[in-house]
């Protein structure tokens, strides 16, 4: 029996090239296939419809990512260095794959991904809690939400631009490395 695995990745290529030139909202079934050069049956062997290969699409391409950020970070310990490598390293991660900007924008926007993107910025606050508490926010939480937040709203500018807004980056890390001069309790 062959493996379900070539013909899945090519489906979900086939999205991401297509995500570079169109709107997620826009790209069909149709266009899938006709992009991975497949029988329409082909993507119905792996997902149920329309739907479930979004969130596989969004999901691959985040996986992606963390994998990048993890094995950046991997060597440093918690503090100012790891935060700013693990942020640059999801930033030029987005800049450097074109469908970026349709999963981010569509992801604000489709309501069978709500769940799947809370996750993923649980996820990612969760990752950089260890950072903040070393550079003494207390409790962390509310920091990393916020920064979880921030650094989607930076990809999206510098997707827009074309480029890195370096500014912008040392900004936000100005305001997460900044000494908290009080507790920010409940």
């Amino acid at each position: 029996m062959r493996s379900p695995e070539p013909g899945r990745n090519a489906l979900l290529d086939a999205g991401q090239r297509l995500l570079s030139t169109e709107d997620l909202a826009r790209i069909s079934v149709n266009a899938i296939v006709a992009e991975a050069g497949m029988a329409k049956g082909s993507f119905y062997q792996h997902w149920r419809g329309r739907s479930e290969y979004v969130r596989t699409l969004h999901a691959r391409f985040h996986d992606q990512l963390v994998e990048s950020i993890e094995a950046a970070i991997a060597d440093l310990p918690p503090g100012r260095d790891r935060l700013e490598l693990g942020m640059n390293t999801y930033l030029d991660g987005c800049l450097a794959e074109p469908a970026t900007k349709a999963l981010l924008v569509q992801s604000r926007t489709e309501a069978g991904l709500s769940d799947l993107v809370a996750a993923r910025n649980d996820s990612a606050a969760a990752l950089i809690m260890p950072d903040l508490l070393v550079l003494g926010w207390t409790p962390p939480e509310p920091i990393a939400a916020l920064l979880v937040a921030a650094v989607a709203e930076i990809a999206l500018v510098e997707l827009d631009a074309g480029h890195r807004d370096d500014a912008l980056r040392n900004g936000l890390l100005r305001l997460a490395t900044r000494t908290p001069t009080a507790s920010m309790g409940n």
